[in-house]
This record gives structure tokens, sequence and C-alpha cells, in this order.
């Protein structure tokens, strides 16, 4: 596995329109690139601990493909309260606001910039955001790409440290525990270093300290898997299509699966990335590009845009009830990765769905 990783190239993807907006727990700094396309949902992004919108996502959004896919979208970035860049300490005292809080603040970004639906890409913290977005407001979100979600309550601090034998538990050190698997820690020595320095000089240490304890003092999801035909309407799970996706050594690996467990299978697919760690969109920007423009098509956006990395595993018509402007009919579309095997057989015959798993 091999990333180069410039910051100074992150810093210089096309430039957007900055905005403070006041929500109910303060405010939220996010950038909007584009302007809403008809009746379009705007891709709203999310990123990890230690990181900020740049640093997570420029990678991906400056890659080729996928600025050809944000021809057809505008784009919405949201940075955690006081992770963005040069942020400002918070006072003494200050009361960070909880995972709940932060995506309870969601919904009057939208209303400010006069967005009606998202199709929702976040990282970790951001995935689990998200989809606490998506279960509260099930209308304004289309569809979820989740990298490296976790749906558990549990910690991860003690577990990252437990990682770190021998090593100055610091903050730095927690964090680059979260995002990277031990072997990625000794063996990539340039994005290693490249993140470390970010996380340590980049974001106010204070600051991500306390978005660090509001990610680690989260809730279970409390979402499970609906059974066909009997508890489908009621059962608390994600209603939209579900991406998601990590790399095949991430340290979230088992977090995601778990994820998997408890979705839709006939609206999710679990996307493993071979020889990738815990950064898919920086390390494989390519191949999350390509995914991404398969789950938009699938979900009826983008049908005539090319497809060059992925090959056409199985596509079938459905229909769904669409957004808030009315129904409309969507094309699903199940993927597989260019020499991939998918999970489940094509003409699986078990009466139970299969989540599509796909790898690449």
């Amino acid at each position: 596995m091999t990333a180069v990783i410039d910051l100074n190239q992150m810093a210089s993807a096309v430039a957007g329109v900055e905005h403070d907006i006041e929500t109910p727990h303060g405010v939220l700094h996010v950038t909007m690139r584009g302007t809403p396309k008809g009746n379009r949902p705007v891709i709203l992004t999310y990123h990890d601990i230690g990181l900020n919108h740049k640093s997570c996502f420029n990678t991906l959004f400056n890659f080729e493909d996928m600025q050809e896919i944000t021809q057809h979208f505008a784009v919405v970035h949201v940075d955690a309260p006081g992770q963005q860049e040069a942020a400002p300490p918070f006072p003494a005292g200050y009361q960070y606001p909880s995972m709940d809080n932060l995506a309870e603040m969601l919904p009057s970004v939208l209303t400010h910039l006069k967005v009606n639906s998202v199709i929702g890409i976040g990282v970790g913290a951001g995935a689990y955001i998200l989809c606490k977005l998506a279960l509260n407001q099930p209308t304004l979100v289309e569809g979820l790409v989740l990298i490296n979600v976790d749906p558990c309550a549990k910690g991860w601090m003690d577990w990252a440290a437990s990682k770190l034998t021998g090593w100055t538990s610091n903050l730095v050190d927690i964090v680059m525990g979260h995002h990277f698997s031990t072997d990625e820690l000794t063996e990539n020595q340039e994005i290693i270093q490249t993140y470390r320095l970010h996380i340590a000089q980049d974001i106010n240490q204070e600051n991500l300290a306390i978005f660090c304890n509001s990610y680690n003092s989260r809730h279970d999801l409390d979402i499970e898997r609906p059974i066909p035909g009997l508890n489908e309407d009621t059962v608390k799970t994600l209603k939209c299509p579900a991406l998601l996706v990590v790399g095949d050594t991430s340290p979230a690996v088992e977090a995601v699966v778990e994820c998997n467990s408890r979705l839709n299978p006939t609206k999710t697919t679990l996307l493993k990335m071979a020889d990738c760690g815990g950064l898919p969109q920086v390390v494989q920007p390519g191949k999350l590009a390509e995914a991404f423009k398969y789950f938009v098509q699938g979900m009826g956006y983008m049908p005539t845009a090319s497809m060059t990395r992925l090959v056409r595993s199985r596509t079938h018509s459905s229909s769904s009830m669409g957004s808030a402007e009315g129904s409309r009919s969507r094309t699903h579309t199940n993927t597989q990765l260019e020499g991939a095997t998918a999970a489940a057989a094509a003409h699986d015959t078990q009466a139970r769905p299969q989540t599509m798993e796909v790898s690449c």
C-alpha cells in the first residue's frame, strides 16, 4: 500500500463558501461547494476525530473521478465544533456537544443552506453522527456512505491504548491508534508521519480532547436488522441505502462488520478494501470514488456516467418512495469490484436476504 500525502495539496482543493451557522447546540463551521441542483440531494460530509474536513476528505474530492461526480451534486463539508483550521480554543468550562447533540445540529445547517436532502459520507465519529441524523430525520437522508463506522457504545480509548504498549499514550498516540492498525503504524511511515504532525500541530489539542471525549461517551445506536415480513416497518434501523466501507487491515473491521449485521441486507453493501488500512478515502481514493459512483447510480442518479474501475455485477429495477419531492423510480445496482467475488452468490436461493459484500 502506497500513498503520497501532501497536506499542501489537500489545502488546494476547489475553494468553497464558508459559513458559521447557529444551531440549537452552538455554532457550526461548514464549507459549501457548488449550488444545489434541482431536486438532487447534496453530498454532506462529516470527518473523524483528529481530522477536519480538509485532511479527511480533500484527497478523495480532489480525485478526478470524484470531481466528475461532484459536477452533478453540491457538496457541504461539516467541521465538528472547534476542529476547523485555526479554530480558537473554547472558553473555560465549555460543555462540548454530545454525539446526539452534534447530529441535532445538522438540520439547522441544511435549513440555512436551503438543502432538502443529503447523501452523507462520514468517517468514524462522522459516520456515527450521520447515522444518528438518518435515524432522527429519515426524510432528510437519501443514502449513506459509512467509513469505519462503529454502532456500539464501547469506548475505543482503552482498546487503542492497549495497542500502544511501550508508547507514551498521549492524545496524539491514542488518536493515531484509532485511525491506523499496528502494522500501519510501523510500516507506512510516510502517511503516518504526515497525519501524526497534522493531528499534533494543526488541530487545537484542547478542542480535540473534548471532541474525543464526546465520541468516547457515545451511546449504542440501538439498531437491529429487520426480519422480512415480520418487523420491517417497526424495527429501528436505517431506512436509506447504505454503503459500508472499511480497509481490510483497519482497526475498525470488527465494528463495521457488527454494524452491517444490524442493517437491512436489501439496502446495504459492505465494501472491504484489500491492502488498505484505516483511511481508505486517503489511500484508495480511486476505488472509493468508483464505488460511490455506483452507489449514487443505484439511487437513480448519474445514469450515464462512465465506470472504469468497477465491473457491474447485477442490476435490477426497483421502486422506492423517493424523497420529499415525490415518488421516483430508482435503479438499484449491486456492484462488484474488478477481480473480486461477492459474499453472496448471484443465484442465492436462501430465504433470508444476504447483504451484498464486495472486496477490492
